[in-house]
């Protein structure tokens, strides 16, 4: 894992993107330059340690790579190359030069690369399928930079803020691929790559992968067979993540069946595994659940307690690591339990992507017996009655509070039903928006008519959704940003592309069975794991978001948020967030604290990275 940066017709300060990019990759710092082009490579040394040095070169070829090819062993028997190092990045070299573009689909990893060609004078760059390794470039039709964080870019240039862009963040709560807060910097889309041709400075991206075409394929499979088929395939993504590494690979353990299935796989292959349960005070205590699994498969077993007792120094710092305005309050967890992770061992392997791939979310169920991005005239119009006369939920975990949801986003059409539905943050408040929300949600709204307009299912539609959008968005900066910010690489067998590629097709029943989530996975969860832990409900990091706003945050979060330079004011009416902040304004708890959490974040992010000097 690692950290790269690149760029032609500029002249990137070294010193600067190192400070930037150390965490990570803080073992080796290297530069290559020729002519107008410059690559930078920060390593997290993990996979052929002694002979595995980037920038690496091979004939007319130049690489630096971030990520892993777990596969990449398969890849140099499949294509006849003889390599010289056991390094997947020599294995892309070679692959690439064979095959050019067409060797990403053959590889199963994690990766963000930049290849240069001398000879014909191009640059290549791309992610992997569900944009696990970040990639962001700025370009003005002059100068081309590219890096794996945001903040380093922004240590290189004076940018400007992308007010569309800013309009987006406040409208869904994520910036959609391609956009970033400033103007002239996009991210490389999930599955995309970007060729340069530097003799005339002409980009042209491309999309190399999309899920959309395996919900598009429809599998055959009885259950039977498929429960078997993803059996071997989550074994061979396990199996591959373990064996990829010269270091010691361990486990994230919580009470989930995800993250279970992944450690006892892994115990199977590997004597010894450590795994590692955190747990938080004043939340639901997943530890002995995750002892259970510990105990049944011998791991040697580590429970981590995270205290929230210097939050308040922290909250700032961990936001701004993302370089941009990043709303999922799980950010601190995440960078907390990756940060004691990371003093332990240096590679670990998670669940995450389970719950878009194999349907594991309350929210799906409906949407597996009704397409809600279609209501009918009759439940649209039941809705719209119902709803206004319900009392406001503040129990997010309640019944009361799914059946308050559900019948909020029952009676919206279209882009707004996936909103309320999903993240709904600012849904039911956006006349206080000072911008036209039409104008800025542009791809969005591109992405999610391509979709809706398809023959899916409304479960395959919002599972297509999830993954192209919070999947990629969201959970994985999230998980990218929290690890690399503490020098720590997770690796997400359920992401594999094999997985990937034969889930999609499956049957709606396989994922959603009644109100059963995840049906398929709880039903091979039973050979693997206890009783006790196949059948509870989902919980991820429970946040106490609402008692942070009222408590130890209260102060810091009000010093920015009335602060009169404030940035949020030229895009939302200050009266209304201020009414928000009193609690005049008619919102759940939750929804409020999730409201005033996306602003203060949207602030931390513009005072301590767009205006920090």
């Amino acid at each position: 894992m690692c950290g790269i940066a690149g760029s032609v017709n500029g002249s990137p300060d070294i010193a600067g993107l190192t400070r930037a990019l150390l965490h990570r990759g803080p073992d080796e710092q290297a530069t290559f330059t020729e002519g107008r082009l410059v690559l930078h490579h920060h390593r997290l040394a993990i996979l052929d340690i002694a002979s595995g040095k980037q920038p690496m070169s091979w004939n007319n070829l130049v690489i630096i790579f971030n990520g892993e090819i777990y596969n990449h062993l398969e890849v140099r028997e499949k294509y006849g190359l003889q390599c010289r190092t056991q390094s997947d990045t020599e294995t892309i070299l070679q692959a690439y030069a064979k095959k050019g573009p067409d060797c990403l689909s053959d590889f199963d990893g994690m990766f963000a690369l930049a290849v240069y060609d001398r000879d014909k004078q191009e640059l290549f760059l791309a992610r992997d399928r569900a944009g696990k390794k970040p990639l962001f470039y700025y370009f003005d039709g002059k100068t081309f930079l590219f890096a794996s964080e945001l903040n380093a870019i922004r240590s290189q240039l004076p940018l400007e803020v992308d007010e569309a862009a800013i309009g987006q963040y406040l409208s869904a709560g994520y910036f959609f691929s391609p956009a970033s807060p400033y103007k002239n910097v996009q991210r490389i889309p999930a599955g995309s790559y970007a060729l340069l041709r530097m003799n005339d400075l002409s980009l042209q991206v491309k999309k190399w992968w999309d899920i959309h075409d395996f919900y598009s394929r429809p599998s055959t499979d009885d259950f039977q067979s498929a429960l078997h088929k993803t059996d071997e395939l989550l074994r061979l993504a396990v199996n591959r993540r373990i064996d990829s590494s010269d270091l010691e690979v361990g486990s994230f353990l919580s009470g989930g069946i995800d993250s279970g299935l992944v450690t006892a796989l892994a115990s199977q292959h590997k004597s010894s595994v450590k795994t590692y349960t955190v747990s938080f005070a004043g939340a639901y205590d997943e530890a002995p659940l995750a002892r259970q699994v510990a105990e049944r498969y011998g791991t040697d077993h580590h429970e981590i307690r995270i205290s929230f007792d210097h939050l308040r120094d922290d909250a700032e710092q961990i936001i701004s690591n993302y370089g941009m305005p990043f709303f999922d309050s799980s950010a601190i967890p995440s960078y907390y339990v990756s940060r004691e992770a990371r003093k332990h061992l240096t590679v670990i392997l998670n669940g995450d992507g389970g719950d878009e791939i194999f349907g594991g979310y309350r929210r799906y169920v409906p949407f597996a017996r009704y397409d809600f991005f279609r209501p009918g005239l009759l439940v649209k119009s039941l809705a719209e009655s119902v709803y206004p006369l319900l009392p406001v939920s503040h129990d997010k975990k309640s019944k009361y509070n799914y059946f308050y949801r559900l019948a909020g986003f029952a009676r919206k059409k279209g882009l707004d039903t996936y909103f309320s539905s999903t993240l709904d943050i600012f849904e039911e408040h956006t006349k206080a928006f000072r911008f036209d929300r039409a104008s800025v949600l542009g791809n969005i709204q591109s992405s999610f008519d391509r979709i809706n307009n398809s023959s899916l299912s409304g479960l395959q539609k919002i599972l297509n959704l999830d993954f192209d959008h919070i999947l990629e968005a969201n959970l994985l900066v999230k998980m990218d940003i929290a690890t690399m910010a503490n020098s720590l690489e997770g690796r997400s067998p359920l992401l594999s592309k094999e997985l990937l590629e034969y889930i999609p097709g499956l049957p709606d029943p396989y994922k959603i069975k009644g109100t059963q989530t995840k049906y398929l996975l709880r039903t091979l969860a039973q050979k693997y794991l206890p009783p006790d832990l196949i059948h509870q409900p989902k919980r991820g990091f429970e946040i106490p978001l609402k008692q942070w706003l009222d408590g130890e945050l209260k102060d810091l979060v009000a010093t920015y948020i009335f602060s009169p330079d404030a940035c949020y004011r030229q895009y939302i009416d200050p009266r209304f967030v201020q009414e928000l902040w009193n609690r005049k304004v008619k919102t759940g708890d939750e929804k409020r604290a999730k409201m005033i959490w996306s602003l203060f974040a949207l602030e931390v992010w513009y005072r301590k990275c767009y205006l920090k000097k």
